[in-house]
């Protein structure tokens, strides 16, 4: 995956690169220039490691909002030569998903930027997303021109419009075009196309078929991990639906001495449907240097499986870890020690970045550790994940004493809604910045409805 190269988080770059609250108040703080500098340095190089998931876009704009920063280093970044070389959205989607935002709040520049680049852009249908529900008719009916002049009317153009038009993410500006006398045609046919093509693919699955054996459903996993797609976790669905009573050994011989594709899926397998046997921790603990394995480990949701977690919690490999996970997520409160020194050493030997983090994160909220303070404090502070730093936010409020009046208040211009919401239900409103801030998250027609809710429920005690 890529990993975009994150300044130190006490810089006014890294607060902004993290999406901190921190970093919008800083930056409203700071000379315009610098705050500028800053925020267009993220917008046109993404700094966030899994763009699908995390947000900033709608952090970006507030800010740009807030700064009445102009738009020309954006609008040189989409028109740039490399946009004739490079089509990878990653490259311009978070400068797009902003210029959405902005035209939101009633930007007309952020509005004219957005349709010339969806005319004659790269990543024109990410442009075209974020108009189709912000700009209006007439706005998008101009557009059908340019983007249906991408598609030549040959036979391959046609299976790439059909394409375009079933994969949309918002139908809108299609259908206006199709009204369009001198459109109707062909967009009729790849509609038709784009409908049979879907249909097509529902009538001609790939992958396992009924009457399967077991033996061919551990081949059908084999094949999978020579192909470098692990499909363990299918192939026990499948075996689930074809084993019979009497196949019963050879899935436990599969799972003490199969090769490495037959024994996870067999593993799999068994810790659904045999979760109370314990022969299936002892298989797993004789495994437990296959990942797949310890990932079965995980699924298993028992009483022997949490006892057994005690026992395997110091060890110093990947059951170990995943035995401080499982304390974490249904351990009772005399486990809090075994999770709190799994959190420390999990920070410790990978850093406040690890995915392992997240469960132990919210294992020390559920157990309520308060000494789990100073290392939460520090996940949230050094964290480039703003899904990890909400969580870090939400085990603080459950731990920390001091969250209402420190981080609490920062978390309200945070990037991420869910850290809003958490925020709007904890911060200190004896801070007039709280008090303000909540009054203009209620009126922002961008703000989620979950944050919302929260904002009235502290206003009137009543709501929520």
């Amino acid at each position: 995956m890529f990993e975009p190269s994150i300044a130190p988080s006490g810089t006014l770059l890294g607060l902004l690169q993290r999406g901190r609250g921190d970093g919008t108040l800083h930056a409203l703080a700071a000379p315009r220039a610098d705050a500028l500098a800053a925020l267009n340095q993220c917008v046109l190089s993404d700094p966030r490691r899994d763009w699908q998931v995390e947000n900033r876009s709608l952090y970006y704009a507030r800010l740009y909002v807030d700064l009445d920063g102009p738009l020309g280093a954006v609008e040189a970044h989409l028109f740039s030569a490399d946009d004739l070389l490079d089509d990878d959205e990653n490259r311009t989607g978070l400068a797009l998903s902003v210029l959405g935002h902005l035209a939101s709040y009633g930007r007309d520049d952020a509005l004219m930027l957005l349709r010339r680049y969806a005319a004659t852009g790269a990543n024109w249908s990410w442009a075209l997303d974020e108009l189709a529900v912000r700009d209006d008719d007439a706005g998008l009916r101009s557009l059908g021109a340019p983007v249906l002049a991408r598609f030549p009317e040959t036979p391959e153009g046609a299976a790439r419009l059909a394409a375009a038009v079933r994969d949309a993410y918002e139908p809108r500006p299609w259908r206006l075009w199709e009204e369009l006398p001198q459109f109707t045609a062909r967009l009729s046919a790849a509609r038709e196309q784009g409908s049979f093509d879907r249909w097509q693919r529902q009538m001609t699955p790939a992958g396992p078929r009924p009457g399967w054996s077991v033996d061919a459903v551990f081949e059908w996993a084999e094949q999978g991990l020579r192909r470098g797609t692990p499909l363990h976790v299918p192939a026990a669905r499948c075996l689930a639906a074809v084993a019979t009573p009497e196949d019963r050994p050879r899935i436990l011989a599969a799972a003490a001495t199969g090769t490495e594709a037959a024994r996870a899926t067999a593993l799999h397998h068994l810790v659904t449907a045999e979760p109370e046997n314990p022969a299936v921790l002892d298989l797993i603990e004789a495994a437990a240097e296959d990942d797949a394995v310890v990932a079965a480990y995980e699924r298993l949701l028992t009483e022997a499986a949490v006892d057994r977690a005690r026992a395997w919690v110091h060890r110093p490999d990947a059951l170990g870890a995943a035995a401080g996970r499982m304390l974490a997520a249904h351990g009772d409160a005399t486990d809090a020690p075994l999770v709190l020194g799994a959190l420390r050493e999990s920070v410790r030997t990978s850093g406040p970045d690890a995915a392992a983090l997240w469960p132990l994160v919210d294992g020390t909220g559920r157990l309520h550790i308060g000494c789990a303070a100073p290392v939460l404090r520090h996940i949230y502070r050094e964290t480039a994940s703003s899904h990890l730093r909400g969580r870090a936010a939400a085990a603080l409020s459950a731990t920390d004493p001091s969250f209402a009046t420190g981080f609490a208040v920062e978390c309200l211009w945070d990037c991420e809604e869910s850290t809003r919401e958490i925020a709007a239900r904890h911060a200190e409103t004896g801070d007039a910045r709280v008090v303000d801030r909540l009054r203009r998250l209620a009126a922002d027609p961008a703000e989620e409805e979950e944050v919302q809710s929260a904002v009235r429920s502290r206003m009137d005690p009543r709501v929520g």
